[in-house]
């Protein structure tokens, strides 16, 4: 392992990616303890605590995400969340609209820049909508903890609202999610691994420690009598947790080996089958995209009808509590929208149609399939095959928390770091950017961090 980050530090381009990089996360996280101006960050957070103690919420989930920004009511409380919805929006126009597919296959590089100018636009208007759901939760909070909103910001009023409070929360935080949607850009052009997902990865990370200390209070280690959570209990949540890891490594990085064959090749006897020639479809093509996309799809109509529901109508009161992490509507709602993005990122991102051509225009050709149709036939078919299997395993490990929690009877803090959303997050990121790491060691002809890919690739 030392040998490893002296020879990614041997290296001044990519010595000088991780540094930007980690500067980058730094910034981020001082950013989570900015209030916003006129918020009392100490009793928002002591508000956030009664609110989300001993029970499945969906706020716990949000502050997760953020890094603990959005229970201190900080200036990037939003986190990126609004930047992933409208992606979210913009692929599925993108797959809606012909016009939109035509104009992506003529011109790639201008296609992808209207699209990036429409999701930021987009993800704009998401903050301003979803920073003004968030001041009236903030003056929600003030009645129940006067103090937590500073008076003088009341002073300006319009027809009854409080016109300037309204407008420095809605100013500062959606500069906040649009100063982190720059950050994550930087990150992927001049830093190493993907932006925004490091982001919410480190935001994830953040809670760690706290995860631990509040096993060690659930423990109570410190007194003769029984804790909330017993030494067996603790020994089981290892155990899921290792399983979890081992399980989620080998879903992202399996594949399934489609054998190729070229009409022109002369075979040598001495080929080896670890070097012949192979198309590698992934069992999970789409990542943590899915996870990602279904916890924001959900977020966004489950904080706002939780936010507002409550103090507006009983109709919106009983969707609210519906919607909440754990509940079977909720439970049932991110299984299905776990499937259809897995199928949706993959039919989007994997090009079965291309994948024939180019074959047919090498001379390559699938043993037992002709080219053409046939081969868009069969990869096709393959591919949807091995969807279905990563897409049920991530649908279960999302859920897996739930289950945890419910049998073990643990607080959803401590479940969320022993699999699903969190975990899944984590290892599709550390892979991914270790992925990174490793082509750019190779590059530089030194030997890679991840051995066994090393070997194969061999």
């Amino acid at each position: 392992m030392l040998q490893g980050i002296k020879r990614i530090f041997s290296i001044a381009d990519l010595k000088k990616k991780i540094i930007f990089t980690a500067l980058m996360i730094i910034v981020v996280r001082v950013g989570s303890y900015v209030p916003v101006p006129g918020i009392n960050g100490e009793l928002a957070v002591n508000y956030f605590k009664f609110v989300t103690r001993g029970g499945q919420n969906l706020f716990q989930l949000l502050d997760i995400f953020s890094g603990g920004a959005f229970g201190q009511m900080t200036v990037v409380a939003l986190s990126i969340m609004p930047y992933i919805t409208a992606s979210i929006v913009i692929q599925l126009l993108v797959a809606l609209l012909p016009s939109l597919q035509r104009e992506m296959k003529e011109n790639q590089e201008a296609g992808k820049k209207k699209i990036g100018r429409w999701t930021r636009l987009f993800a704009t208007l998401l903050s301003v909508f979803q920073a003004a759901v968030l001041a009236r939760y903030a003056l929600q909070m003030n009645q129940s903890y006067p103090g937590i909103v500073v008076y003088e910001l009341f002073k300006v009023q319009m027809f009854g609202i409080p016109l300037l409070f309204y407008t420095i929360v809605i100013l500062t935080m959606t500069t906040g999610t649009l100063f982190l949607i720059w950050i994550g850009e930087q990150i992927s052009d001049k830093g190493i691994g993907n932006g925004i997902s490091l982001i919410i990865a480190i935001g994830i990370i953040s809670h760690i420690p706290s995860a631990i200390g509040l096993i060690i209070k659930h423990l109570n280690l410190h007194s003769q009598q029984a804790g909330q959570m017993s030494l067996s209990s603790l020994v089981v949540l290892l155990v899921v947790f290792v399983a979890v890891i081992i399980a989620t490594i080998l879903i992202i990085q399996g594949q399934r080996k489609v054998p190729l064959q070229y009409a022109r090749r002369i075979s040598s006897h001495q080929e080896s089958r670890s070097e012949a020639p192979y198309i590698p479809l992934k069992i999970n093509y789409a990542g943590v995209i899915p996870i990602i996309f279904a916890s924001s799809l959900l977020m966004l109509p489950a904080t706002v009808f939780q936010m507002i529901g409550s103090t507006s109508n009983k109709w919106l009161s009983v969707v609210a509590s519906n919607l909440a992490p754990g509940t079977t509507v909720y439970t049932g709602l991110y299984v299905l929208l776990i499937l259809f993005f897995t199928y949706f990122w993959t039919s989007t991102q994997f090009h079965p149609d291309q994948i024939a051509s180019d074959m047919k225009k090498n001379g390559a050709f699938i043993p037992g399939v002709r080219q053409g149709k046939p081969t868009q036939d069969y990869l096709e078919s393959t591919m949807n095959k091995i969807t279905f299997i990563g897409a049920i395993f991530l649908a279960l490990i999302a859920v897996l928390p739930t289950i945890i929690s419910k049998i073990l009877n643990v607080d959803m803090t401590i479940s969320h770091f022993f699999g699903g959303t969190s975990l899944l997050i984590l290892i599709g990121v550390i892979l991914d950017t270790m992925q990174q790491i490793d082509s750019q060691l190779l590059m530089k002809k030194y030997d890679g961090l991840m051995k066994r890919s090393r070997s194969r690739i061999r």
